[in-house]
Order: C-alpha cells, then structure tokens, then sequence
C-alpha cells in the first residue's frame, strides 16, 4: 500500500467511519443513560508522630510518618479497615465489593491521607468515607510502635469531614460521549483500511497497472441516476457519461494507428470483451459505436455474443435475424444490417442463437465476413461473449483487429481480470487496452454543460459575430468510404 493507500481507502468508504462514529455516540449514550447515578464524599485524615522533644526527633518522627502513611493508604481497603465498617453501618458488601467504592490518595511529600466514597446515594457516600476514615485511624494507632510509656507515637487527626454532595460524579455524559465517539471513529477506520486490504477487485487505473502494462483507454462512470437510456451518447449527449465515450473514442482513433510491428494493421475492427457476465460490455459497445458515429464515419456495431445477445434489446430493433443467418448463407450482411439512432449507425443484430457458437466464429465464414466489413466500413465495432465462461472471446480475437476488454470496478477480481488477459496473450490477441466501468467519481467536478439560466440569456453581450464566410463552389473530390464505393 503507497503512502496515499490509507488515505484513498478512508476517502473511498468515509460512510463506514462516519457510521462507525453515529454508532459509538449512541452506544455511549444508551450505556450512559443505563448507569445509576453515583455520588463521591471525600474525607481527610492527618497522621503526626506523638513521640520527640527535641527539634531533631521531631524531624525524624515526621519523616518516619510520611513515609509510613502510603501504607496507611494502602491499609484502608483491607478487611482489618473495612469489616467495622460493614458491622456499623450494616451493609450487605463484601470487603473486596466495599474496596471497589474506595479511593485513597496520598498527596504529594505530605501525611494526609484524602479518602473517597462512591455510593449510589450521597448521604451513604459521607457515612462510608468518615466510617473508613475512623476504622483506619484506629487501626493505624493499634498497628504503630508504642513508646517507652506504652503510648502510641503516631496519632491520627481528621482534617475535613465527609460533606453530603449535591451532584452526581457518574455517568459523565460529555466524556462519555466523546469516549463513544473516539473509540467509533477508530473502529470505522480500523474497518475501512482492513476492508481495503482484502478487496481483491480492479478498482481504480493504479490497481490495473499493478496487472498489466496495457493502458486504460477509458474510464466510465457509474450511471447518475436509475432508469437512464442505454445508449447515452444518443439519448443525453450532454451528460458526463457521454464525454467517457467521446475520451474512449479519441484514445482508439489514437490505437487505431498501426504499431511498428510487422505484420500490425489499423485498429477499425474492435472487439469489446469482459472477464465475467454482467460487466456492462454491451452496454459499452454500444455507446462507443454511437460515439464514433457521430464523427460521421461509417460504424457498424455488431452483436457476436452468440449465447446470450444483448445489443437488439438495449437498440430496440429487431434481433431475430441478423449474424447467424449471414455465417449459415441464408442472407448476405447488407440484407440484415439496420440503421438505428440519427448519426447513421448501423447494427448487425446476433440472429437466431446457435448449437456451436464457438465453432460459427471461428469459422473461415467469419473471418471472410469481417475482411468484408472491414473494407465497407470505417470502424466495426463486435460485442462479443465474456473470457472466462466460454472461448468465443478468446476465437474472436484471432480474428479482429484488437480488442478491449472491459473491467467493471464493483464486480471483476485482481486474478479474473489477470486470467482474461492471459487467455489472450495464450492465443496472441491483440488487446489495445482496458475499459473500466461503474468508476465513482464526483459529478460536480467532471459535468460541464451550460445552466438553465445561461441558456435562457443567450449570448454574452460582449460576444463578437463571426464573419460569415463564403459559399465555397468547389471542392476537391475526395473518395468516399462506404459499401459500394458510398
């Protein structure tokens, strides 16, 4: 993982933090608005050597003390302190169950000894710490050395007595509160970044470079909203979605330039390929078909997907005729070809569905029908059978000029995605690159279309007119591209 791995996995799944961080502040707050509510009484104790006449006997005397009263302390949660304590106020605890209540602290270079009550109810809280308090003088004095004359040489002095507290020291709402928050904040991270670790999918162009060395041609988003067109180059051309066909597009007028290997030719036959059923590679042959069409070349869109068609349906035309019949003899490619969209698209339907499809495209009836093609149009654009459940793609690719094979980002795994391309390599396919689908990105940044309200005003009023230039009379012939010599 790179130094922006951590980072780019919070950003990508920030809704598990911020759930993660509503969690841990409802749970604090359930847990604090479950608590009973306690109160603390603290009282004071000041133990002071009662032996010594002279300056320096009193010196060690109250050296002696101090460095005897943390012991003191500690002596406070025992069963020698706190068994009176139980016999007099009558309570039901345990030595151990009272201990958990009590709190002694000793300040600092100092022989007081400040004890802590922690009670449900606040009048008990004073009553258990002076009860503690006088239960540990007493033992203290049982426990110190005597003197000479059978006195003992450590006296115990209360300083401050237990005061009934007027509020509540638990639950702490606040801190409970930002305890949830922290703790649900660490947890969404946690989460987040283990998550991450073990998704094995092509999310992103950096991932798919870990792969392979082919280069992402296009990247298109997921669909902004339910129930859009298919074909959205035609349907919404305006939409962010139609610009990352355009960009695929352009790339592939790029690929189309022949490579200097030998034997290398145009890319204008294209297959479009997947790794699994469901990627969305129909959809994208399709929309890139319309794209190139609206340069005004000539483009045909061809259903090779044998198995199980889609192109018909998502065009709405007629699917039952159309590159099966043409493979079998029945019809020629010109009887079945229809126009479909208004930049003069044309589409070559899958026909009837077939015992072999395997064996129809890899067919010496199939390679003659795309060399066909090919010289009629300017770019064929095939919609072929996904990789990895059936080796039509892998036959096809023998065939075509490159193919492209797409990656959706929410389905396709790291090893799926390397066993497609291996598939093709195995068979010396030519892949001009990868397509990556259902990419999330922000609409705000990549939509640029004018607002209702500039449509409205129309042009700038500092816009300068273009001249109009002249009618041109003549041209130079230039030789059409097309079937028939159109």
């Amino acid at each position: 993982m790179g130094a922006r791995g951590p980072l780019t996995a919070v950003r990508r799944r920030w809704r598990w933090v911020v759930a993660a961080s509503m969690l841990g502040l409802l749970a604090a707050l359930v847990w604090s608005n479950g608590q009973t509510p306690t109160y603390r009484s603290t009282a004071t104790v000041f133990f002071s050597p009662e032996y010594g006449d002279s300056a320096s006997e009193l010196v060690q005397g109250s050296t002696y003390t101090k460095n005897q009263v943390t012991s003191y302390a500690r002596l406070a949660t025992t069963p020698a302190v706190l068994l009176p304590v139980i016999n007099e106020l009558e309570l039901t605890a345990t030595p151990a169950e009272l201990a958990r209540s009590l709190d002694a602290r000793v300040p600092l270079d100092t022989a007081i000894i400040e004890l802590s009550a922690t009670d449900p109810s606040p009048e008990r809280s004073a009553a258990l710490a002076d009860a503690v308090v006088a239960s540990l003088s007493r033992v203290v004095e049982d426990i110190a050395p005597d003197d000479d004359t059978g006195q003992a040489t450590v006296r115990s002095l209360p300083v401050a007595a237990a005061e009934v507290p007027s509020g509540p020291v638990g639950p702490n709402l606040p801190l409970d509160l930002a305890t949830g928050l922290v703790a649900g904040i660490l947890l969404g991270l946690a989460a987040a970044l283990a998550r991450d670790a073990l998704d094995n999918r092509v999310r992103d162009a950096g991932v798919a470079a870990e792969l392979t060395t082919l280069p992402v041609v296009g990247s298109i988003p997921t669909r902004s909203r339910r129930g859009a067109p298919p074909i959205v180059v035609e349907a919404d051309p305006h939409a962010s979605e139609a610009e990352s066909f355009r960009m695929l597009r352009t790339n592939l007028q790029f690929l189309a330039v022949p490579s200097d290997g030998a034997g290398s030719r145009e890319a204008r036959v294209i297959a479009v390929t997947s790794s699994l059923q469901g990627e969305g590679k129909s959809t994208v042959a399709a929309n890139l078909a319309a794209s190139l069409a609206e340069t005004g070349d000539r483009v045909l869109l061809v259903d090779a997907d044998l198995r199980r068609p889609a192109v018909a349906r998502l065009l709405g035309i007629e699917g039952a005729v159309g590159l099966t019949d043409v493979l079998i003899g029945r019809a020629s490619a010109a009887d079945v070809v229809q126009d479909w969209g208004s930049r003069g698209l044309q589409v070559l339907a899958s026909g009837r569905t077939p015992p072999n499809p395997a064996e129809l495209l890899g067919s010496p009836a199939m390679r003659a029908l795309l060399a066909e093609l090919r010289a009629d149009y300017d770019f064929v654009v095939v919609d072929t059978a996904p990789l990895l459940p059936v080796a039509d793609a892998a036959i096809l690719s023998r065939a075509v000029d490159g193919m492209l094979v797409l990656a959706n980002v929410t389905r396709v795994r790291r090893s799926q995605l390397a066993e497609s391309l291996q598939t093709l390599e195995q068979v010396k396919g030519r892949v001009l690159g990868l397509v990556l689908n259902q990419v999330s990105r922000p609409d705000d940044v990549y939509a640029y279309r004018q607002t209702g309200e500039e449509r409205s005003s129309g042009p700038a009023p500092d816009a300068v007119p273009l001249p109009v230039m002249p009618a041109v009379r003549s041209l130079k012939p230039v030789k059409a591209v097309g079937r028939g010599g159109r």
